[in-house]
């Protein structure tokens, strides 16, 4: 059996060694003979256990993405899979899938882009895909500050195209900025890449409820919002490094994405996998989706008690409809669909019980039903 080891000196530090070869012990140890953990009057800090000892570490929601309330469908701008959304300055230029035929070993999804037409971008035009960190899953990085922590940004990434690739990391306003690059080497072939980023002593980084970071990946950006790779910047706005391939200037290009994780340090480890209820409830906090059915009151109120799986980021967005019309509702018992708007009594974060007026049209007693969406989205 493999041993622990521990080391300590007379500065009042306490290490925990890994054991020299692979061995059955407690915590299944990697055979490393490196420093697992560190205690200082500064605190603790683990090196070297195995993923599944490591917490949440990844603070990216969704990197895998797993998690797709939306459903599928080809999407030019907006949110695809959780938490990801998509975005671009010019219509029709390409679009957004969900793929699970083709991922890397030990994924089931990943997001794919794919150009429709060869688009030389202009100054200032901007194609991307992104996803904004809430600021109190980064607070602990102490960014704008003399402690500023260093990050790693890793993830799968496959195309069509090879070359020097693009993207940045933001802060909320858009006037702090780190644009990065990253090489594919190989046409339409998974492989896993890395970014280390040193952590920025200066500008304002949110540590509430409002976008923290930033993470952008570039299909096509105008050199207005393109600067020099590695280093932070106050130009506003920038989405990637200068020079970098542009997606959407090869027709038929694809792009796709999955295994994002960004964490503290300056080594990619193994992708985080979280148990799927709670990446999903990790996701719900920034959209929820359920289908609902309630009891008329009367000929013109609906009335009916909500509480979300978890508390929202903020109070949500509202969106209700049936077979896609936006305010239908539907009469389980005689299929009619009654058009209604709501009396404006929304719910909070934590969901509340609200009423719906109509002009007319219900069943008083009788059941209704309608898809609920609300969306607290950063």
């Amino acid at each position: 059996m493999a041993s622990i080891k521990l080391k300590g000196d007379t500065s009042g530090e306490l290490t925990i060694q890994a054991p020299s070869v692979a061995g059955t012990n407690t915590l299944d140890l990697p055979a490393s003979s490196g420093t697992l953990l560190t205690t200082t009057g500064n605190g603790s800090q683990l090196t070297g256990l195995p993923n599944s000892y490591a917490g949440t570490k990844n603070r990216i929601i969704n990197g895998n993405m797993a998690i797709n309330q939306r459903g599928s469908g080809a999407l030019e701008n907006g949110f695809l899979v959780d938490r990801f959304s998509i975005g671009s300055s010019q219509a029709s230029k390409g679009s957004a899938t969900v793929q699970t035929a083709d991922v890397p070993a030990k994924f089931t999804s990943a997001l794919k882009y794919t150009s429709s037409t060869a688009y030389s971008v202009l100054a200032t035009d901007y194609f991307f895909v992104t996803q904004k960190i809430e600021g109190n899953n980064i607070a602990d990085l102490n960014w704008g500050t003399s402690n500023a922590q260093t990050i790693t940004l890793s993830f799968w990434v496959k195309s069509s195209l090879t070359g020097t690739f693009g993207g940045a990391l933001r802060n909320s306003a858009f006037n702090y900025n780190y644009p990065y690059t990253y090489t594919i080497s190989s046409a339409d072939t998974w492989e896993k890449k890395s970014v280390t980023i040193t952590g920025p002593t200066s500008g304002t980084w949110l540590t509430n409820n409002g976008t923290g970071i930033d993470v952008w990946f570039s299909l096509g950006m105008g050199t207005t919002y393109s600067d020099t790779a590695g280093a932070w910047t106050t130009t506003v706005g920038l989405g990637s490094a200068t020079g970098a391939t542009s997606v959407v200037g090869t027709s038929g290009a694809t792009w796709l994405v999955t295994g994002v994780q960004l964490e503290v340090g300056t080594t990619a480890t193994d992708f985080e996998n979280l148990q799927y209820t709670t990446q999903l409830q990790l996701c719900q906090r920034y959209y929820y989706a359920t289908s609902s059915a309630f009891i008329a009151a009367t000929a013109t109120t609906l009335c009916y008690n909500l509480q979300f799986p978890v508390t929202m980021r903020a109070t949500p967005t509202e969106t209700h409809s049936y077979v896609g019309v936006v305010n239908d509702v539907y009469n389980i018992i005689t299929a009619a669909t009654p058009t209604f708007v709501p009396n404006g009594n929304f719910p909070i974060n934590t969901g509340m019980k609200f009423a719906y007026d109509f002009d007319a049209g219900l069943t008083a007693g009788q059941p209704y039903q309608t898809d609920f969406t609300f969306s607290a989205e950063l």
